[in-house]
């Protein structure tokens, strides 16, 4: 498919959005809350993917990007992030056959080669068990940065069209964007933040350019269809400019109708 950049071209939009992108955040604090280990609480936060599969594959959408590890979590106790890791392998275990016969196609993002080598190896089989679906596309961003992504996708350009070094004139944001690590996804329609945090925190930050964001102080682990039907229908009433006034949007729908 043609990906569309949101700041040169108007994509288009409808109710359903096609590309969904979640900040899984509140496992901890949830767990903390009813006096739980936060391990409890990144378990229960397991489920809680798979809820929102079931839901935005029901619903219509087609991309669903979930936020799992920053390149910043690694700043967390050792314990946690060890647990983090584990519960990883887990799910790659558990999960990655039930998500191929669902037509479901598993990519992951960021710099995995900090992982240890079983994982990494475990991360390519899941991406290569799944390769051939196209039914719905689900992206484990781990070990990921927004800036991260915009600097590997410019030294990826510049290695592949060493000629642009003396030549920046002629970069643009299709010859950068190609690189992204979600260069094959359109960009998301809605962002969801779970926790009561309202920040991107550097995820995806080439990509949200023009994204409706959502924020909620429900923690992930309690993050049901309700909460994601009532995000939906929030962003349903959104009305998406990109860049033009009220008066144009109104004006072409006018048109059509």
């Amino acid at each position: 498919m043609k990906i569309i950049s949101s700041t040169k071209r108007i994509p288009e939009v409808s109710d359903i959005p096609e590309h969904v992108a979640i900040i899984m955040d509140g496992n901890g604090r949830w767990a903390t809350k009813r006096h739980l280990p936060r391990s409890a609480g990144h378990a229960r936060g397991v489920q809680s993917v798979r809820n929102a599969l079931e839901y935005f594959g029901a619903l219509g959408t087609r991309y669903l990007t979930l936020f799992a590890f920053s390149s910043e979590n690694w700043r967390r106790p050792s314990e946690e992030v060890n647990l983090l890791m584990g519960l990883f392998v887990q799910a790659l275990e558990r999960e990655v056959d039930e998500l191929s016969s669902k037509g479901v196609r598993l990519r992951v993002i960021g710099d995995v080669s900090r992982f240890e080598p079983k994982l990494q190896r475990m991360i390519q089989q899941a991406q290569d068990t799944t390769a051939h679906n196209e039914a719905f596309h689900l992206t484990i961003a781990a070990n990921y940065g927004g800036r991260w992504d915009i600097l590997q996708a410019t030294q990826k350009m510049l290695s592949l069209d060493p000629a642009l070094i003396d030549n920046p004139s002629l970069i643009d944001e299709d010859s950068l964007a190609r690189h992204l690590s979600m260069a094959w996804a359109p960009e998301p329609d809605l962002f969801i933040r779970t926790g009561g945090e309202q920040r991107i925190s550097n995820f995806l930050i080439w990509q949200l350019a023009y994204t409706e964001l959502y924020f909620t102080d429900k923690y992930w682990p309690e993050f049901g269809a309700g909460d994601m039907d009532a995000a939906v229908q929030w962003y349903r009433h959104r009305e998406r400019r990109f860049g033009r006034t009220s008066a144009q949007i109104h004006a072409v729908a006018e048109k059509v109708n």
